[in-house]
C-alpha cells in the first residue's frame, strides 16, 4: 500500500527518474576511456633529448674537470642539470604533442610523481653535503638518486626507461667505492654516456 499521511492524505511514492540509455553508455565510455588512460604507458620519453642532454652533460664534465675549487666545480654541474631539465621538458612536450599526447595525461603524472621526489632530495642533499665538506659524495649521491627516479617513472613508461635507471644506480653505486677523483668522470658516464646510448635506442623504438 502507498504511503498515508494523516495530516495530508495519501501522498504519491517517489520515483526516481529512469538513466536514459545514452546517458548509461556515456558512463560507460567515459570509465573505458579513463581505465585505458591510467593503464596505459607514458611514451613520450624523448630520445633525441635525452642525446642533447647526453651531450651537455659530457661538455660540463670536461670544464668541470679543471675547476680548481669544489665550489666552482659544483657551479658547473649546477648549470648543467638546469640546462638539461631544460631541454628534457622541451623535448617531451614536443614529442607530447607530436604523439598527441596530453601534457596533463595520467601517465605523465604517474611519469612526474615517480621522478621528482628523488629530485627533491637529490637538491636538499646537495646542499647539505657541501655544506658540510663532503661535496666529495654528490656524484654518487646524484647518481643513485637520478637512477631512482628514473626506475620508478619508467614503471610506468616504456621498459627500456627503467633499465636506465637501474644503469644509473650501477654508477652510483660504483662512486661510492672508487677513488674519489672519479666521481667526476662517473657523472660524465652517467648523465653524458647512459643519456646518449638510451636516447639513441628511445629514439629509434619509439620515435624521438
Amino acid at each position: 500500500m502507498p504511503p498515508y499521511d494523516q495530516t495530508v492524505g495519501n501522498v504519491e511514492p517517489i520515483r526516481e527518474r529512469p538513466v536514459a540509455m545514452h546517458e548509461r553508455a556515456m558512463d560507460h565510455l567515459r570509465y573505458i576511456r579513463e581505465t585505458m588512460e591510467g593503464a596505459a604507458p607514458f611514451t613520450a620519453v624523448p630520445g633525441f633529448g635525452g642525446i642533447g642532454m647526453g651531450a651537455t652533460a659530457l661538455f660540463a664534465a670536461m670544464v668541470a674537470a679543471h675547476q680548481p675549487t669544489p665550489g666552482r666545480w659544483l657551479a658547473v654541474w649546477l648549470a648543467e642539470g638546469a640546462v638539461a631539465a631544460a631541454i628534457g621538458i622541451f623535448a617531451m612536450v614536443h614529442k607530447a604533442r607530436g604523439v598527441r599526447e596530453s601534457i596533463l595525461s595520467r601517465p605523465l603524472r604517474k611519469f612526474a610523481l615517480g621522478l621528482l621526489p628523488p629530485m627533491l632530495t637529490a637538491a636538499l642533499l646537495t646542499l647539505v653535503l657541501y655544506r658540510a665538506g663532503f661535496a666529495v659524495l654528490l656524484p654518487a649521491v646524484w647518481l643513485l638518486l637520478y637512477g631512482v627516479g628514473v626506475v620508478a617513472a619508467g614503471a610506468f613508461s616504456v621498459k627500456v626507461v627503467p633499465a636506465m635507471g637501474v644503469c644509473f644506480m650501477g654508477l652510483g653505486a660504483a662512486a661510492l667505492f672508487l677513488p674519489l677523483d672519479a666521481g667526476n668522470w662517473l657523472l660524465a658516464a652517467g648523465f653524458g654516456g647512459l643519456h646518449t646510448g638510451f636516447g639513441i635506442v628511445i629514439a629509434r623504438r619509439h620515435g624521438g
